[in-house]
């Protein structure tokens, strides 16, 4: 096993000099071998030994060790790479060295390399994504011995299954903060076909709500992020028949465009329309008027990730429904 020192390799065997012990014994207290009577003295002598030499066990004898990759490949899709998005990789990359693994990222983005390229260069321990990819990528993926492919959205084993994430709850959540003063509501789609796989579900939670509470169909029309579209969306909500007062936005940005687009007609919100988003972005609370908005524990999502992703490397069984992570509305003025 070797690591690097001001430019220079260092081996297990500098960190037994530097110890006075044995590179066996070096071997044993760094993997924390099992069975073995080692005195507590002589593993901090190692330990202190390994810090002053700036010891780093080598991967590749690490991987040799265990039997596998200490990488977790996370596949974005092309999806903007915004506050939330970097919030989770940010989690995740937290989530995943507790369990002294590396989690690398991967966006699918054009003119990206293919993935297949990728995950054949790091032969990851597992593959975790954001979105469903093609089962013949998955199935290629497993042959090659990646112990664990995972999609958070959408089912990587050819059948339909529970998403590791569920969306639903944040529109049902939207929806029946607005269905106790509004008995007519609309949704803000995202103008990004990529997203329909957040967008969709939302709109179903949505849709669930309204429909056990007796209210219309909600009235869904796609906003973009530029003043000329939201505004026509604006219009066509104010013009239905009946008028639709509550909007659910897909997220936070969308929900800002509706605001503004009100701002621009003269109108305002809650009186004209009541908004709200999703994400509690720092810009939620600096909008005029400030935005409500659904907040999620991406923390709790990104621990329930690593946690089954090792559960799965550790041939554990895990749970068959979505992880819990227990959203809540953050009022504000906007509804």
């Amino acid at each position: 096993m070797t690591g690097t020192f001001s430019g220079r390799r260092v081996t297990s065997g500098d960190v037994a000099r530097e110890a006075g012990v044995s590179r066996a014994t070096v071997s044993y207290v760094l993997n924390d071998a099992p069975h073995q009577k080692i005195p507590d003295a002589t593993r901090r002598r190692v330990w202190e030994a390994a810090a002053r030499l700036g010891y780093a066990p080598s991967a590749a004898a690490r991987a040799l060790r265990t039997g596998r990759s200490d990488i977790v490949l996370g596949v974005l899709p092309d999806w903007p790479i915004e506050h939330v998005l970097g919030r989770l990789v940010q989690q995740l990359t937290n989530a995943f060295a507790t369990y002294e693994l590396t989690f690398l990222v991967h966006s699918s983005g054009q003119p990206a390399r293919p993935l297949r390229e990728i995950w054949k260069a790091v032969t990851p321990a597992a593959v975790l994504a954001l979105d469903a990819f093609p089962e013949s990528e998955a199935d290629a993926m497993r042959a090659a011995g990646i112990e664990v492919v995972m999609a958070t959205h959408g089912a990587t084993q050819g059948s339909p299954a529970p998403p590791l994430v569920s969306e639903e709850p944040i529109g049902a959540l939207q929806a029946r903060h607005l269905a106790a003063s509004h008995h007519r509501l609309g949704y803000a789609y995202p103008d990004l076909p990529g997203l329909g796989v957040l967008a969709e579900p939302r709109l179903d939670g949505v849709r669930k709500v309204c429909a056990e509470l007796g209210l219309p169909e909600p009235d869904v029309r796609t906003v973009p992020l530029e003043p000329h579209g939201a505004t026509e969306a604006v219009k066509g909500w104010l013009d239905a028949g009946p008028p639709v007062t509550g909007i659910c936005a897909f997220n936070d940005d969308i929900a800002m465009a509706v605001l503004t687009a009100l701002q621009g007609l003269g109108l305002r919100a809650p009186q004209d329309l009541a908004v709200i988003g999703v994400d509690d972005i720092p810009s939620a609370a600096v909008a005029q008027p400030p935005l409500t908005t659904v907040l999620r524990d991406t923390d709790a999502i990104a621990r329930g990730l690593a946690r089954r992703i090792v559960d799965l490397l550790d041939q554990k069984q895990i749970p068959a429904e979505s992880i819990q992570d227990e959203p809540r509305v953050h009022v504000r003025e906007s509804a």
